[in-house]
Parts: C-alpha cells; sequence; structure tokens
C-alpha cells in the first residue's frame, strides 16, 4: 500500500497538471474566438464570390478548365489536413481513420492517387503505415495565411490544369461549435458551381452586358481568388476546430485531475486517521501494560 507521503506527492502532482491544463484551456479559448471571427466573415465571402463566378459563367457561357467535369476520374489528388500537436481528443485520430480509410478504398480504383499532407500528425500517421506523400506541409498554425493558402493553391491549380489531376479532394476537421468538429471531404476542384445559391433571375447579369475586361479574364481572376480562398477557408476551419477540441479535450482533463484529487484526499485521510487510530491505540496499550 502506498504510505501517506506517496499520496501526498501525487496529489501535488495532480494538481500541476490540473494548472497546465486549465491554462492550455484558457489560451485555445482566447485563439478560438479570433479563429471563429475570421471563419464566420470568410464563409459569407466564399460564397458571394462563387455566385458571382456561376452568375457569369451562365449568363455569358463561359468556359474554364477549372470548371469542366471529368467524366471519368481516374486521377486524383488528396489533401489531408490535421495539426501539429496532440493534446486535441480525437481531432486527429479522426481525421487519419476517414483519409486511411479512404485511401484504401480508393488506391486500386485510380490510376493515381496523390497525397498532401498538411500537419505533422496525418504525416507522422501515414508514415508509419508506408504510405508515400507528394507534399508534407508542417507549423501550420504559425504559416496560415492567405498568402500560404494562395501559393499551395497555384501548385495544385497548375498540376490539375495540366491533366496530371482529374480531382482535388481534401479532407479536414469542419468547425461546428467548440464541442464540435465534423470530418468532411470536400471536393476542390473542379469547382462545382452547383453549390453556389447563383439562381438565375432579374437580378443576374444580361446575357448582352458588355464586361470590361472580356468575361473570360473576369472568369480566370475570380476562378484563382475562389480557389485561393477555398485553400485558406479549410486551412483556417481546421485550426478553428483544432482549438476548439484542445479547449474541450483540456477542460475535460481538468475536471477529471479535480475528481483524480478528491479521490486521492479521501484516501489520503483515510491512511492518516488509521494511521493516527494505531499510534493512539499503541499509547494505550502501552499505558495499561506500565500499569498492569
Amino acid at each position: 500500500m502506498a504510505s501517506l507521503q506517496d499520496i501526498r506527492s501525487r496529489i501535488d502532482s495532480v494538481k500541476n497538471t490540473q494548472q497546465i491544463t486549465r491554462a492550455m484551456k484558457m489560451v485555445s479559448a482566447a485563439k478560438l474566438k479570433k479563429a471563429q471571427d475570421r471563419i464566420t466573415n470568410m464563409r459569407t465571402y466564399a460564397q458571394k464570390l462563387l455566385s458571382i463566378i456561376a452568375d457569369i459563367a451562365v449568363s455569358h457561357r463561359v468556359e474554364h478548365p477549372l470548371l469542366s467535369v471529368s467524366v471519368d476520374t481516374k486521377k486524383t489528388l488528396l489533401i489531408v489536413l490535421t495539426s501539429d500537436r496532440g493534446l486535441c481528443g480525437g481531432f486527429n485520430a479522426n481525421i487519419n481513420r476517414f483519409a486511411y480509410d479512404y485511401y484504401l478504398n480508393n488506391k486500386d480504383k485510380y490510376d493515381v492517387l496523390d497525397i498532401i499532407f498538411i500537419g505533422k500528425k496525418a504525416a507522422d500517421f501515414f508514415k508509419s503505415r508506408q504510405v508515400q506523400a507528394k507534399r508534407v506541409s508542417t507549423n501550420m498554425a504559425k504559416e496560415i495565411s492567405y498568402s500560404y493558402a494562395s501559393e499551395l493553391a497555384s501548385e495544385i491549380k497548375e498540376d490539375f490544369a495540366t491533366g496530371a489531376y482529374d480531382e482535388v479532394q481534401i479532407v479536414y476537421n469542419e468547425f461546428k461549435s467548440a464541442i464540435q468538429q465534423n470530418v468532411v471531404c470536400e471536393k476542390l476542384l473542379p469547382i462545382d458551381l452547383e453549390k453556389s445559391e447563383f439562381e438565375q433571375s432579374e437580378m443576374s447579369f444580361a446575357p448582352d452586358l458588355i464586361f470590361e475586361p472580356a468575361p473570360e479574364e473576369m472568369i480566370e481572376s475570380l476562378l484563382d481568388k475562389h480557389f485561393a480562398m477555398q485553400v485558406f477557408r479549410c486551412m483556417s476551419e481546421s485550426v478553428a476546430a483544432e482549438h476548439g477540441a484542445r479547449m474541450t479535450a483540456m477542460e475535460n482533463s481538468t475536471k477529471n485531475a479535480k475528481e483524480m484529487i478528491d479521490n486521492l484526499t479521501i484516501t489520503y485521510n483515510k491512511l492518516r486517521q488509521a494511521s493516527i487510530t494505531t499510534e493512539l491505540t499503541e499509547i494505550t496499550s502501552g499505558a495499561e501494560a506500565l500499569k498492569g
């Protein structure tokens, strides 16, 4: 049985851990608020931008390689977004399990199935299973920015335009709330105009409307912005979901630490009371022996 000193040391250790988890929860809560505001503003902009693209493409019958749908998909690029750090519950495990199942189910279906890992956890997970990555990017939480997303989007778009891939999919955790993050597999390319809120109406661009520059040039520029924004949005969603998952995990850890401290304190008090009772019994027995 553990001694009183051992239990006391364990209580102090759990209290120190509780202070760390409480501090990590507060840090994640502060970062989550900033990331949540960024996502809220970004979603509206991205949806409106897609509606404008759909309006121009439909009303002026503009065609573009990023809008063309491949009938027979044989070459696919999969982007997997995770975090670089742990201590965020099942955040990374859910993504890795989903992405690995996708890989196993489709590696024989497609002629080409390349994977880009953004986040150290996904790269380590697939590396241990001998799955080769086309590209690995880490430190996403520090480097995430529109310029960083735009650079990655440009490389992917160039590969798609040259026919290296027929489809680009991305797997990430979509932020719903601090306690809910959903694993999403979203098609980035070709861009699906049916997802836009655009509906042909009197408010749409007239077919005889003169654009300056030409509709084809406008579509080219808008599609570049839209694709880069979608990549940046997915990264932002993943970062916000990570902070939410870590905040929830640290809150649960803090509660568990409190319960453990309470149980250890009860055990400590019982042992201490038993020790005192034993000492009193020995003193009383000794006094009675001296009298006898």
